[in-house]
């Protein structure tokens, strides 16, 4: 207590983060500070650690974003580029739900009878 009557009598500016208890609770010793819940707290992930998260490649992610269908990077300085944590997080957990609903649409399985190499022999039935 004796810093905070200290902060107050230097400059009443600093004093303002103190938190004061409301005049229907009974002060306590020690200082209170503001504590931010932490929803408030947005955490933004640069490319590398994207990387890690998603394991797409850069170009494929760069289209997704252009179709909408992945979170749109922002800038923070001319030269860094930024993801928003909860939004590529809340973007996992809605693809696993359209995977585990088979509503993500797959790629056909390739055709093997028109591919160059290797190329498939043909049984003859009866030999």
């Amino acid at each position: 207590m004796k810093r905070e009557q200290t902060i107050s009598q230097e400059d009443p500016a600093l004093a303002s983060d103190i938190v004061q208890p409301p005049a229907s609770e009974p002060a306590e010793s020690g200082s209170k500070r503001f504590q931010p819940p932490a929803a408030i707290f947005k955490r933004v992930i640069r490319r590398p650690e994207l990387r890690k998260i998603v394991p797409l490649a850069d170009t494929t992610i760069y289209e997704m974003e252009q179709r909408g269908e992945f979170p749109k990077r922002f800038f923070l300085t001319p030269r860094c580029v930024v993801w928003d944590l909860t939004e590529v997080e809340t973007w996992l957990d809605e693809r696993r739900r359209a995977s585990d609903a088979d509503v993500v649409r797959r790629a056909p399985a390739p055709d093997v009878r028109r591919r160059r190499a290797r190329p498939v022999r043909i049984l003859l039935q009866g030999h």
